[in-house]
């Protein structure tokens, strides 16, 4: 794939699936800008040490954060090609155990993020005449565990999101939802340092997944390039799994 001529922004690029994803466009020849609310020093992503220019500390469910970020990429590269909307983070709770402050927090990042990023980032786009918009979802986005109501919720509405954006600004504009599976990310790190056991918990969600192991962030990066280049051209408002397989067994057995 070819992306020397692309300007591709990762929201959520220093860490996880978001460094990952801005390394491959580096690697590919684009030019990879991250956005994300950690200090530079805290980014696992390399580009950031060669094009120090490419980090942009923003807040990413702040408008007037994402405003200056996209009017900054406009002036100094030309305006953006590509966008991931991958920030996100998780909080465990309940409909009636989660505070309202959670619930907006949660839904701040994960879902009104990528609603902002989109509206400053598509008037750039219209103005280059095409552009594509990957937004990183999840497997939640169509099952779900216990106590994850606000992460669940604003998973599945980036789907929503990704139709509409789809819809309203076709041809030239393309949007995909990207969903994956455990993934080893600081998130699911923390995650597991919950429990007492985290080996335990690594363990019981390795078995969840037909594949028997948790996904390497490279591998979501790897289909997150390929939805964004020439090669899916024809592909547009669509969800993607990337799951390993989770959920596609019913749980118990029938013994023949």
């Amino acid at each position: 794939m070819d992306f020397s001529a692309s300007v591709a922004v990762v929201t959520g690029g220093a860490k996880g699936i978001g460094a990952a994803a801005a390394r491959r466009f580096s690697e590919e020849g684009a030019r990879a800008v991250v956005l994300d609310i950690e200090e530079r020093a805290a980014l696992e992503c390399p580009v950031s040490v060669a094009e120090p220019e490419v980090f942009i500390q923003c807040d990413v469910s702040r408008a007037d954060q994402v405003r200056a970020a996209f009017a900054t990429i406009e002036a100094q590269f030309g305006g953006v090609d590509i966008l991931v909307n991958n920030a996100g983070i998780q909080r465990y709770s309940t409909v009636t155990e989660t505070t309202e402050e959670e619930w907006d927090l949660v839904l701040g990042v994960n879902l009104k993020s990528a609603f902002l990023c989109a509206k400053y980032a598509i008037p750039q786009m219209q103005r280059k005449g095409k552009g594509v918009i990957i937004n990183v979802a999840s497997v939640q986005s169509f099952i779900t565990q216990r106590k994850v109501a606000p992460y669940t919720t604003s998973k599945t509405a980036m789907l929503g999101l990704t139709r509409s954006i789809a819809v309203d600004y076709a041809p030239n504009i393309r949007a995909v939802a990207v969903c994956p599976g455990t993934v080893d990310t600081p998130m699911l790190r923390s995650a597991a340092a919950l429990s007492p056991n985290p080996e335990e918990v690594y363990e019981e969600v390795r078995q969840m997944h037909l594949t028997q192991r948790i996904a390497d962030p490279e591998e979501i990066a790897n289909l997150i390039l390929y939805l964004s280049g020439d090669r899916a051209a024809f592909v547009t408002g669509q969800a993607f799994r990337i799951d390993g397989g989770l959920g596609l067994t019913i749980p118990g057995s029938v013994r023949q």
